[in-house]
């Protein structure tokens, strides 16, 4: 009898669960339904309300049975936010909305998702003061506010959030000071660029610097650290004035030393002809990034052993190209005034002005092992390529001990000199038409040599080998030239650029081109290097980097800083961001072909507003 009434107690309970528990999955598809018909998103024309259950639809994930994470990043979300539909998810635990252009306050229903854990806001419009409501949801961990027109001050009531561990409030227009914060775990915290004044926390002093700027505060870590003080002894004093004393002869001996090598060097300069080898210019080419010039004549220092070798090997001449026009010939090229602008992967390269004032850039090849016919046959299928973002190929000399290119000059550098050259006060920024330009560019260019056949590739697709005219146009450099020199040339993995397939650099495939595009195109996003991550990570590359904050939902923290005042194109940003992750996918079949690379970006470039909007638009920000 015991048994019985325990069986039946249990078949009781059984089906008074079952309609509950329906019907709170009903309401969760309800409340996605509402959102749909709302915001009418493109991301999410999918669901579908014929469909049972909401956990097959794409951007939402369920557990036991029940909603518990909505992503909406970049989904075209504008307007406000409804109240009465987001608190129907009560096990929601993750909710994204970011990058989209929602504005008013914060729903008011979202206090009833107390499972709350992560909270990603970031790129919208939402205004007025951060409600505190928020406050309640005590399960929040990470919470990321930035890039919005949240206004007032910033509350002491966050101390409430026991297990915060991000608070982005970034990019917004917060006044007041401040306050101490106690919570426990937080790791990430940014408050740059409000409207806050007074001292920064202790709490904070040890973060980095660059989440305190842009507003009147002050204190470590943007002011100088105190240090704790303590009187000297009377030997340390002794040792600190014998120290000073050695010191000051020091400097007194380098100083002289110095000018005597300044005196002996003034006649010095820098010919295309007059180092026997590329590495006996490599430091020479170090100074030289920074536009230092270090010819003095045209006519001095030209008649080495490496001019000789240029000029009696054989009576060898420049072979032109097609119809490149002979304006000049070796010797002019060899009587040229020559600045080293850089030392690459293939060899040293120059900026040679000819005495008419014209100006070419020319490549000393180093380690070239093929031999001679080889070479030039490789070469003319180089200088064949003709389109308007490459980098055209005029001319070329091959002797026994010396093999020069000579190219167009590119007057505005490399992409890489652009985007982390002088990064300081008088930085014009570099804005996202600008870089969206490039990317195009910079895509048709690889996407022509891929058309050209199968097995052609470029090889060594970087920043670097990325060259602008005056007016920011892209051009393509070094393509073909990993075919021509030996092993010890080829690019290192270090650099960052390398898809994970590739062993050898002269057997690069036309996926592992798109993946090294795809790295380019998180270097314009972040405006960071590939071979210098955040984080302060060692080991960590641009693209690991990248993939772990998008996965966490950081990603207005992917963006460089110059890009972020441009809020209307953000959709296009995140879509962008989506094409480079799409190329650097661990497997090459799951790349894209540049061709629909060169296709996605094109419609990028044609959603963008012209400058006139985003003009207007930063006016309003102001």
């Amino acid at each position: 009898m015991k048994n019985s009434f325990s069986i039946f107690l249990s078949l009781l309970l059984l089906i008074l669960f079952v309609p509950f528990s329906k019907s709170d999955l009903t309401s969760d598809k309800n409340a996605l339904l509402a959102i749909q018909s709302t915001f009418r998103p493109r991301s999410i024309k999918n669901w579908n309300s014929s469909d049972s259950s909401p956990c097959r639809w794409q951007r939402v994930e369920c557990e036991n049975n029940r909603v518990t994470v909505l992503r909406l990043p970049g989904a075209s979300l504008s307007g406000v936010f409804p109240s009465n539909i987001i608190g129907n998810l009560t096990q929601l635990r993750t909710l994204s909305l970011r990058m989209n252009a929602l504005t008013g306050q914060l729903p008011s229903d979202l206090s009833l998702c107390v499972d709350l854990r992560n909270l990603y806001l970031q790129g919208n419009k939402f205004s007025g003061e951060i409600p505190a409501f928020l406050f309640g949801l005590s399960n929040l961990v990470r919470l990321n506010l930035a890039g919005n027109n949240f206004s007032g001050g910033i509350s002491s009531d966050f101390n409430k959030l026991t297990r915060l561990k991000t608070l982005l409030l970034e990019n917004n227009q917060l006044t007041g000071s401040i306050p101490e914060l106690n919570a426990p775990d937080i790791e990430q915290f940014n408050v740059s660029f409000n409207q806050l004044d007074g001292s920064i926390p202790s709490k904070f002093r040890s973060m980095n610097r660059d989440s305190f700027i842009g507003n009147s505060l002050h204190g470590c870590p943007l002011d100088a650290c105190p240090k704790g003080k303590k009187k000297l002894s009377g030997g340390a004093i002794a040792g600190i004035a014998i120290g000073v004393v050695i010191g000051f002869l020091l400097i007194l001996l380098i100083l002289f030393i110095c000018c005597r090598k300044k005196s002996s060097s003034k006649s010095k300069h820098v010919n295309i002809a007059s180092a026997k080898h590329p590495s006996e210019v490599e430091a020479v080419g170090k100074k030289t990034v920074d536009n230092v010039n270090t010819s003095t004549s045209s006519n001095e220092g030209v008649t080495g052993k490496a001019r000789a070798d240029l000029i009696n090997s054989g009576n060898k001449k420049l072979v032109f190209f097609g119809n490149a026009t002979r304006y000049f010939d070796l010797e002019d090229l060899l009587r040229a005034s020559a600045e080293v602008l850089g030392n690459g992967t293939f060899g040293t390269a120059y900026k040679a002005v000819l005495e008419l004032g014209n100006i070419v850039a020319v490549k000393r090849l180093k380690d070239v092992t093929i031999p001679e016919q080889e070479f030039r046959n490789k070469i003319e299928i180089v200088g064949s390529m003709d389109h308007k973002n490459l980098v055209p190929l005029r001319a070329y000399y091959y002797s026994r001990d010396e093999k020069l290119l000579v190219c167009d000059y590119m007057h505005m550098g490399s992409l890489s000199a652009l985007l982390h050259g002088n990064r300081g006060a008088g930085r014009t920024p570099l804005n996202w038409e600008t870089r969206s330009g490039i990317a195009l560019g910079a895509a048709r260019g690889i996407e022509y040599l891929h058309l050209k056949g199968p097995s052609v590739s470029h090889g060594n697709i970087k920043s670097s080998n990325i060259l602008l005219t005056n007016l920011y146009d892209a051009r393509v450099s070094d393509f073909g030239l990993a075919h021509l020199v030996g092993p010890s040339s080829t690019p290192n993995r270090v650099t960052g650029y390398r898809a994970p397939e590739v062993t050898d650099a002269r057997k690069v495939s036309q996926k592992a081109d798109v993946y090294s595009f795809g790295v380019l195109l998180l270097e314009l996003l972040t405006g960071k290097a590939p071979s210098h991550a955040l984080l302060n990570e060692e080991g960590v590359d641009l693209p690991r980097w990248v993939q772990s904050v998008v996965r966490e939902e950081w990603t207005s923290e992917v963006f460089d800083l110059e890009l972020l005042r441009y809020q209307n194109v953000e959709e296009d940003m995140v879509q962008l961001l989506q094409l480079a992750v799409d190329c650097i996918a661990q497997y090459p079949d799951k790349r894209p072909s540049m061709s629909e690379v060169v296709h996605r970006i094109e419609e990028l470039c044609r959603s963008s507003p012209g400058p006139d909007q985003r003009d207007l638009y930063d006016d309003e920000l102001s």
